[in-house]
């Protein structure tokens, strides 16, 4: 037993003693299974949340209408739910009601794949009532039960499937493909900000172009924002080779294979409600990767880019041109590393220099003159030193 779990059998024993059952169940037991890393464990127990927090002195709630409370044990938090069925979906994604039940099967009977819905008691025992590990073993995606019924309480499921297949190397079962081509259509009923977030976890797995295949051929795509009404499709993407991307350069990848204009990215990229400050980097990135597909690197534009920024943009133009993306890579940090500035900030001469010496008041001006410097001096025509900046400037305003 991994020693995630160790460090929480005490919850489960103390649980147990008090006359009530407790089990690790959901991804982390998954995960195990898979040898995958576990970053954190759910447990499912038939106390009630008023049961668990007379057993443990130290709780929070944190979604008790959902029968979910969070206990504090030597400086750990686990959430802790009571077992549960549901009924009703008004919205496609939430039951309309819960109800808190004393059995482990009908617990895990709600869950969305098989291999998701094993339950692993302390002594690391597995309860495996619909064959999870049968599907792990043949590495199979398939849902708990009738796979339309499934993804009619929760369409996010459908992309869920997906992520898995990038993420896990799965193949989708036949009934669950199927019933990703029928359902799709209930996406539309789905928060943004769900499908942004599983769309981003399907572009970081290791298996993400079989991902980006399947989206496409079951239509899932046409309910993702913007996607419907691109000039190409995002199966564009599956002619690169863009498995060690990351993903706000898969951002830039995607932009590029979708043909979306310049003045239109930040729109696309606003329809996924990504932050803004995310959006910003994406824009330069895609920025760029224009710049780069029409140029070769010169000191003013590794300059103008930033180091981080014109490395991002450097490894996707590498896989547009089907090369590895770190071709080159360390040579342009060479590059970059031996520019006499690397910022404005490094400048040896400040606007309120510039005042002084021109006997200006400030304007745009100020800027014009500092771009000029920072020209010259990344042309290696000017040291960057204050008395060499000044006579410069004084030179070339007399002229």
């Amino acid at each position: 037993m991994d020693q995630i779990f160790k460090s929480a059998v005490p919850i489960l024993a103390k649980i147990e003693e008090a006359g009530f059952e407790a089990y690790f169940v959901g991804g982390s037991v998954r995960d195990y299974l898979l040898n995958r890393a576990i970053s954190d464990i759910d447990i499912a127990t038939s106390a009630t949340p008023n049961e668990i927090k007379a057993i443990f002195p130290n709780t929070v709630d944190i979604g008790i209408e959902h029968g979910t409370v969070l206990v504090l044990y030597k400086g750990t938090g686990y959430e802790i739910t009571t077992f549960r069925s549901e009924s009703g979906y008004k919205d496609y994604r939430r039951p309309n009601e819960v109800y808190f039940i004393r059995s482990l099967i009908e617990d895990l009977k709600r869950r969305d794949f098989t291999m998701n819905a094993m339950a692993m008691n302390k002594n690391g025992e597995l309860i495996d009532p619909f064959n999870g590990q049968k599907a792990i073993a043949e590495k199979t995606i398939v849902t708990v039960g009738n796979a339309e019924e499934r993804f009619s309480e929760d369409a996010l499921r459908m992309m869920r499937a997906l992520r898995f297949v990038s993420q896990l190397n799965f193949t989708l079962d036949p009934t669950c493909y199927e019933a990703l081509t029928i359902m799709g259509s209930l996406l539309q009923h789905i928060a943004v900000e769900r499908k942004t977030s599983e769309f981003e976890k399907l572009l970081m797995g290791p298996n993400r172009i079989e991902a980006i295949h399947l989206l496409n051929k079951t239509n899932l795509d046409q309910y993702l924002p913007s996607l419907k009404v691109s000039q190409m499709s995002i199966a564009e993407l599956q002619q690169y080779p863009c498995s060690d991307l990351h993903i706000s350069e898969m951002w830039g990848l995607l932009i590029y294979a979708l043909r979306i204009e310049p003045q239109e990215v930040e729109k696309f990229l606003r329809n996924w409600k990504l932050p803004v400050k995310r959006i910003r980097e994406i824009q330069a990135i895609n920025q760029w990767i224009r710049y780069r597909l029409a140029n070769g690197w010169d000191h003013l534009s590794l300059y103008a880019a930033g180091k981080e920024i014109l490395l991002q943009a450097e490894r996707v133009f590498n896989v547009i041109n089907h090369q590895e993306p770190d071709e080159s890579i360390d040579e342009l940090i060479k590059r970059y590393d031996t520019l006499p500035i690397q910022s404005r900030r490094e400048l040896e001469i400040s606007g309120t220099d510039l005042m002084e010496l021109l006997d200006r008041p400030s304007g745009a001006w100020i800027k014009e003159w500092i771009e000029l410097i920072e020209k010259e001096i990344l042309e290696g025509r000017l040291l960057n030193e204050n008395t060499r900046i000044r006579e410069w400037v004084l030179f070339c305003s007399q002229k």
